[in-house]
């Protein structure tokens, strides 16, 4: 064979390995790109799966596709962090070296809420024809927006509240059931037994709120209030 052809011959030889070397990817690295992105996403549905309606997960993909190789990735959120809305999703890697990214999220959850019918004035003990159920995306209404309709019974609105507008938690409160100094019966309910007496209530207090109540002999017991207007203690 003619030397320049055996020269040409080798270069060409030596090209394609450094090609395929260049193709192939390094041994033991696991791209984090395959992962990662299913490894958030379930722990995201796992974080929802106490939430009412449907909820839709979109992952910032340039964002985890550029993450450090590691076999194992861990998801978590910051303490404090509720798990809908804008998140910033912590992924740690506990091989070697050890690290933590943090790779940004919006869960959206679309359900249905509770609006004003009409306008409500502050004081105004609510009734079914007050209140309309309207259906979006949790995410982008305040976090104490009411979803379940047994948080509106039995409450009065603390301030006025705007005909369309969402009710919230804090806009509301029980409806007094046990005035201060009012003679009331407390239950006591035991293993077996159910024990009922006489006193007299310490303070103003609504259906499922804890009062304290004085007896006869002047002990302070504390109860539940019950919606008959009774209180209840467990002994």
């Amino acid at each position: 064979m003619p030397l320049h052809s055996t020269l040409l011959s080798s270069i060409g030889l030596a090209l394609y390995c450094l090609l395929a070397s260049m193709a192939m990817p390094a041994r033991g690295a696991t791209p984090l790109s395959g992962s990662a992105g299913p490894v958030i996403e379930h722990f995201l549905l796992a974080q929802t799966a106490g939430l009412p309606g449907k909820v839709s997960i979109t992952i910032d993909k340039p964002r985890f596709a550029a993450l450090p190789p590691c076999e194992a990735p861990e998801a978590f959120l910051p303490s404090g962090v509720r798990p809908w809305g804008r998140v910033s999703v912590g992924v740690r890697c506990n091989e070697s070296p050890p690290w933590t990214r943090y790779v940004a999220a919006r869960v959206g959850v679309v359900a249905g809420y509770y609006v004003a019918a009409r306008t409500i004035t502050a004081g105004q003990a609510l009734t079914p024809v007050d209140v309309a159920v309207r259906e979006g995306d949790l995410a982008t209404l305040p976090a104490s927006v009411v979803v379940d309709p047994a948080q509106l019974g039995g409450v009065v609105a603390l301030n006025r509240i705007a005909s369309g507008a969402p009710i919230r938690r804090e806009l509301l409160r029980g409806v007094v059931l046990v005035r201060q100094g009012q003679s009331i019966k407390l239950v006591t309910r035991g293993a077996g037994f159910v024990a009922s007496a006489e006193g007299k209530a310490m303070t103003d207090a609504a259906a499922g709120a804890v009062v304290q109540v004085k007896m006869q002999g002047g002990q302070l017991l504390s109860g539940v209030v019950q919606p008959d207007g009774s209180v209840e203690r467990d002994n």
